[in-house]
C-alpha cells in the first residue's frame, strides 16, 4: 500500500513512516523539506499519485487564534482537494483529546474546525484524538511559570509517549476508516500538577509547584476531566517512569545529565 504521511519528517511522522515501512508499505514523508507545501499546495498532487491512504500529522506553527485557524483551514482545503483528485480512500488525522471541551482556546477552536472540514470533505476518514505527549511536559510546565513558581491546574491528565502515538496512528491507518473519532491515551491518570511535580523532582528543578484551579492551559481553564478520554481509549505501553528512563532527561536526577 502506498501511504502519504504529511508531516512525515516530524516527531511523530518520522516514527509513523518507519513503522509503515517496516510492515512492507510504501510510506512517503511529505513536508516542505521533501517538496510538499500544504499551504500553497505545491507538490501535493505529485505526492499523492497512486496513494491509497493519507496520514495528516501537520500542525500549526502558531498557537495564536488567527494564524492557527488560517493554517488548518487552508491546509485542510488543499489536502482534501488533492485527495479527491487522487482518489484517496482513507484520510487519517491526529487531533487532541478534549478538543471540543477547550473552545476558550483559539488553537483548539482551530483544531475543531480542522476536524469538521475532514468530516465535510467526503473522503472516508479516521480522526485519532490523543492525550498530551510526555515530551510536551517541559513546555506545559514552563507555560505556568511565574518567576520561581509554577502554577498548574490540578485537572487530570493521561499522557502518552510519542512512540505509542506513532504506533497507534500507524495501526489505525491500516484499519478500515472509522468514520469518526478514536482516542488514544497513556496507561496512567494523575493530576497535571502532580505529574509536573514528579518530573521536576526527578530532574532537580527547584521551582515550587502550586495547584491552581484557575490556571490557564493554552488559554483555557480546565475542568477535572477535560484532558482525559471520555470513553474507551487505546492505551500506550509506556508509563511515566519508563518514558523518562529512555528520554533525553534520563540521568538528570543523579547528576549524569541528559543522554
Amino acid at each position: 500500500m502506498k501511504i502519504l504521511v504529511i508531516g512525515g519528517t516530524g516527531r511523530i511522522g518520522s516514527k509513523v513512516v518507519a513503522r509503515l515501512r517496516d510492515q512492507g508499505h510504501e510510506a512517503i514523508a511529505a513536508a516542505p523539506a521533501t517538496g510538499v507545501d500544504i499551504l500553497s499546495g505545491t507538490g501535493l498532487d505529485a505526492a499523492m499519485a497512486g496513494v491509497g491512504i493519507v496520514v495528516d500529522l501537520a500542525n500549526s506553527p502558531s498557537f495564536e487564534d488567527g494564524p492557527a485557524m488560517e493554517f488548518f483551514r487552508t491546509a485542510g482545503r488543499n489536502i482534501a482537494a488533492a485527495e479527491a483528485r487522487a482518489g484517496v480512500g482513507h484520510h487519517v488525522a491526529l487531533s487532541v483529546v478534549g478538543t471540543d471541551r477547550l473552545l476558550a482556546s483559539g488553537y483548539f477552536r482551530a483544531k475543531l474546525a480542522q476536524e469538521q472540514s475532514i468530516r465535510d470533505s467526503g473522503i472516508p476518514y479516521t480522526i485519532v484524538r490523543s492525550t498530551q505527549f510526555f515530551e510536551f511536559l517541559p513546555g506545559i510546565i514552563q507555560s505556568g511559570a511565574e518567576g520561581s513558581t509554577i502554577r498548574l491546574s490540578p485537572a487530570l491528565v493521561q499522557p502518552i509517549a510519542s512512540e505509542d502515538v506513532a504506533e497507534a496512528v500507524a495501526h489505525f491507518a491500516l484499519q478500515p476508516p472509522a468514520g469518526g473519532i478514536v482516542e488514544i491515551a497513556g496507561p496512567e491518570r494523575e493530576s497535571l500538577v502532580g505529574l509536573a511535580q514528579r518530573f521536576m523532582s526527578l530532574t532537580e528543578d527547584p521551582r515550587e509547584v502550586v495547584a491552581d484551579a484557575h490556571a490557564a492551559y493554552f488559554g483555557a481553564q480546565l475542568q477535572n476531566e477535560t484532558l482525559v478520554p471520555a470513553g474507551p481509549a487505546r492505551k500506550g505501553a509506556l508509563d511515566f517512569e519508563h518514558w523518562l528512563a529512555q528520554s533525553e532527561f534520563a540521568g538528570l536526577e543523579n547528576g549524569r545529565g541528559p543522554h
